[in-house]
């Protein structure tokens, strides 16, 4: 966690996105009290660490009982390291519903936010719904099902949507220029509520439109483009929000975020459309 502060910094970045413990294992150390106190001061001093995401093994989703009492417990461990940390966004995958059906997963995502908000009744953290690409069962590829899991939450307040530009693209959710951008965020206000958006996670698209496949790929590079971009850096609604890159850093020097930061810091008060092709496309 130190070391995603030390290296925003040297990248320039305003706020990131960390791990409060390895992702890909189901349980981790606990927090070291100097680490936390380390942790806290470096924040001070910037980037903001605005948001963790969370393990990519839980599924809160799932009709297994001891799958989902697994998930749970990492889901309230998380929640209390972002606590200690002082992380005012946790960002997580809802998972799928194995079958069981739409209706019953986000009943089960909802009721195990709602289990571990209970828990803390005076927490702080914020935790983030990411609306998924829409692959196999896994919910949040729509507006509908966001808003059905936050629906069954008591505490709303502390209940958001982290938008990921490439989940969104994927799961058939056109935004890639001017006027299907107004609709989209015109969808989700009648829908979800802008209110609700926290934050967005910005990767291109390595598959075309409505693919269901969740694979990033470097801004300007996919099959999304600039322009989309543009329009968010610039929407005057966001500004404020963490906006963090989820994309490859290519090495240790993380050449492929310097390039995407670069990108992206371009687009910033840039009033006219971007020109630029996407992937799959002759011209724009």
């Amino acid at each position: 966690m130190n070391l995603a502060v030390d290296r925003g910094r040297a990248l320039k970045c305003d706020a990131i996105q960390v791990f409060t413990q390895n992702a890909s294992q189901w349980k981790g150390k606990p927090l070291d009290p100097e680490d936390v106190e380390l942790f806290r001061q470096k924040a001070k001093e910037g980037p903001w660490p605005a948001m963790s995401h969370g393990s990519y093994l839980m599924n809160c989703a799932s009709p297994k009982d001891d799958l989902y009492a697994k998930s749970l417990g990492r889901l309230a461990d998380e929640y209390a390291r972002c606590e200690a940390l002082g992380i005012p966004y946790f960002v997580f995958h809802p998972g799928g519903h194995m079958g069981s059906g739409v209706e019953a997963g986000t009943k089960r995502v909802a009721a195990a936010v709602d289990t571990v908000l209970k828990a803390v009744p005076k927490g702080s953290t914020v935790i983030c719904l990411e609306n998924m690409a829409g692959q196999g069962t896994i919910l949040g590829k729509s507006f509908e099902e966001l808003a059905m899991m936050r629906d069954g939450v008591e505490d709303k307040r502390r209940v958001g949507v982290c938008f990921d530009t490439c989940h969104a693209y994927a799961a058939g959710l056109d935004f890639a220029e001017g006027a299907s951008y107004g609709d989209l965020f015109d969808s989700f206000d009648e829908k979800v509520g802008l209110d609700v958006l926290k934050c967005f996670q910005f990767n291109d698209s390595k598959f075309e439109f409505a693919s269901n496949r969740d694979r990033h790929e470097h801004i300007g590079k996919g099959f999304l483009g600039l322009e989309a971009f543009r329009l968010i850096v610039n929407d005057k609604r966001f500004d404020g929000f963490p906006m963090v890159l989820e994309t490859n850093p290519e090495d240790d020097e993380c050449t492929g975020w310097k390039k995407d930061l670069a990108q992206l810091r371009k687009l910033l008060g840039k009033a006219e459309p971007v020109k630029a092709k996407r992937k799959g496309q002759q011209k724009l």
